[in-house]
């Protein structure tokens, strides 16, 4: 039982007890004060009856017609007159009369009044007694309704006093529940702080509770900051501060396999040529500031545009990923142009080559460092002929795959309307083995069979149709859910969370599958907590009430820097396969996942590994005491047993 519930309890015995206190104690002295008064009268009357047949000289039938008088001018059980040797002369008597209190209540407070007796004499002679007893219905009656009156007027009195202690407990019990509210809060990672009550002890515990949790989060801050310094260590070159070779390599292979990304992308290689020369020539600190001022010039495509990655693949040697179609060439034009204008003032000598390529997606890492270190080679070969700036352009032959936007967004539309799609199946597992849900991104038929989202999300961003896609693939994945009982995780683009129609549809969808809903999870990417925090804390607010979990897909050290990650009331994060590739070889690496799993289980996250490709790899991430892992090799691993 609830403490509140306790004291509620306990004020409705007090006042209760005072009631039937109150009102037996009031009914027991009215008791006694009516037998008292009672006895007093019979007394009385019989004294004055006395007096009055002493005055007719022992003449009995004068006594007699005395006693009948007395008896039918009052309420009496009997009135007796008595000779000298106790015998009786002559009596008057009636059945006690019922009146109106109850039987019960008669039998509870009886009211037995002694009989008034007095002597009768003549002259100084005495002739007898007479004795009678009144009627004592009349005073249960008044003690009936003095009862009554007396319990009407407390129990008004009580019902004025239990609302008085009614607002009085919820006055008491809102702080208490704001306490509760914040100490709940932060087990699932929230850290709001309560206005302290004017009561002074639930003020000391406000104040307590706002102290501990600004610790926590001062703690949470803290740890973020040492995640960054260590990613810095990890994952970025100590001089320019851009990635390392190894780091960009991995984020340019979880690039190429995630779905969300265009079909076609481009590649882009800066090479700063003569490097040993330069060195000899200018001076390492001269050649440091070079470095630099081609990685400016690199650096203002991944601050502009979203998706875009730099790295320093060696000593002179830069690459930029460019997550777009038809802009690498454009791109490495920018940058010669760029470095053409601010690289001779350091001296004479100071060239670039530049090689750009644009392929598809589905191509392997190893044919795009391929096609883009030949693409530069060809510009560094050209670039001794001509003795500038070269920039070499390689683009797939085989693209040629330019189409209206209004034939995309028809043929978007009609595989909507017509529920031409599937549900891949990728699953999550545990350390077990065991199957915590399914990722299932959405393919659709545009005709000419399904097709990853790689394929049609691009355009479905820039046709604005990623809300009713997502709706599409969330309606599959309810049913999916009801047929086999599986959770099943479905990808939300984050342009859907923009969409003023997203919400409410998918609050009727989810209406319409109560059950289903509970096992539904609903990845965005990091992109939806750092451009869209409000629209992400709205659609928690309004999905966890129903059981959808959310969570954040491709995370990496961004997390870091995402405010209020601790508001946004997810339920898991993903970490990006380019955070966790080749972990079991490198303890920096190991040791900033590590610290990303403590962070996030700090807000009582659950943590899952992405693109897992290697069986080391996963044995090291179980160390880090992932939750789940997913990939290649968990599908493979499936596959075999």
């Amino acid at each position: 039982m609830s403490l509140m519930r306790q004291i509620a309890w306990l004020v409705l015995g007090v006042v209760l007890a005072a009631l039937v206190g109150a009102v037996g104690l009031s009914t027991l002295s009215t008791q006694q004060l009516m037998r008292t008064q009672l006895e007093l009268k019979n007394a009385d009357n019989a004294q004055a009856l006395a007096l009055a047949l002493s005055q007719q000289k022992g003449d009995g039938e004068l006594i007699k017609l005395l006693v009948s008088a007395q008896f039918d001018t009052g309420a009496y059980e009997f009135v007796r007159w008595r000779g000298i040797d106790g015998a009786t002369l002559f009596e008057r008597s009636e059945a006690p009369r019922r009146g109106q209190a109850p039987g019960w209540f008669r039998a509870l407070l009886p009211i037995t009044a002694e009989p008034g007796v007095a002597q009768v004499s003549n002259g100084w002679n005495a002739i007898g007694s007479v004795e009678l007893k009144s009627q004592s219905s009349y005073a249960h009656d008044a003690l009936w309704l003095s009862s009554r009156r007396l319990l009407a007027w407390l129990l008004i009195v009580g019902i004025a006093a239990a609302v008085v202690a009614w607002a009085g407990l919820r006055r008491i019990r809102r702080p208490l529940d704001a306490a509760v509210a914040q100490a709940e809060g932060v087990l699932v990672g929230s850290y709001g702080q309560v206005t302290e009550p004017r009561v002074p002890e639930l003020q000391r515990l406000t104040r307590a509770m706002n102290a501990m949790v600004q610790r926590v989060k001062e703690m949470f801050e803290a740890q973020a900051g040492q995640l960054l310094v260590l990613r810095e260590q990890v994952h970025h070159d100590p001089l320019t501060g851009v990635s390392t070779r190894r780091h960009f390599l991995a984020e340019l292979d979880a690039a190429l396999q995630r779905d969300d990304g265009p079909a076609i992308a481009g590649l882009v290689l800066v090479r700063l040529r003569d490097l040993p020369g330069l060195n000899a020539r200018l001076g390492r600190v001269a050649v440091d500031d070079v470095l630099l001022t081609v990685v400016t010039a690199l650096q203002a495509y991944p601050e502009s545009v979203a998706g875009c990655r730099v790295g320093r693949l060696n000593g002179g040697d830069f690459a930029l990923w460019l997550p777009a179609e038809g802009v690498a060439a454009e791109t490495a034009h920018a940058l010669a142009d760029a470095l053409r204008a601010s690289l001779p003032a350091f001296g004479p000598g100071v060239q670039v080559a530049l090689g750009a390529i644009e392929l598809p997606r589905e191509r392997p890492s190893s044919v795009w460092l391929g096609e883009a270190d030949a693409a530069l080679a060809r510009a560094e070969h050209l670039s001794e002929a001509r003795g500038g700036f070269v920039v070499e352009i390689v683009a797939d032959p085989g693209l040629g795959r330019e189409q209206g936007e209004g034939l995309w967004r028809a043929q978007l539309q009609q595989a909507v309307g017509q529920q031409r799609g599937r549900l891949a199946e990728f699953p999550v597992c545990d350390r077990a083995g065991r199957v915590l849900h399914l990722e299932c991104p959405l393919q659709l038929d545009l005709g000419a069979g399904f097709a990853p989202a790689a394929t049609w999300l691009p355009l479905a961003a820039r046709a604005r149709l990623t809300a009713h896609v997502d709706l599409f693939a969330v309606d599959m994945a309810l049913k999916a859910i009801t047929g086999d009982g599986q959770p099943r995780c479905i990808n939300v683009a984050p342009a859907s969370l923009a969409d003023a129609v997203f919400l409410p549809q998918l609050r009727e969808l989810l209406g319409l599958w109560p059950q289903a809903a509970r096992g539904l999870l609903l990845d965005l990417t990091e992109a939806a907590a750092t451009e869209h925090f409000d629209r992400l804390l709205e659609l928690g607010q309004q999905l966890r009430p129903l059981g959808v979990k959310l969570g954040l897909e491709h995370a990496g050290a961004g997390l870091a820097q995402v405010e209020r990650l601790y508001q946004a009331g997810l339920d898991y994060v993903k970490l990006d396969a380019s955070v966790l590739l080749g972990v079991a070889g490198e303890a920096g690496r190991a040791a900033f996942v590590r610290g990303m799993v403590i962070m996030l289980r700090s807000l009582a996250l659950k943590v899952y590994g992405e693109g897992v490709v290697d069986e080391m790899d996963a044995q090291a991430l179980w160390d880090c005491e992932l939750d789940g892992l997913t990939g290649p090799w968990v599908t493979a691993s499936m596959r075999e047993h």
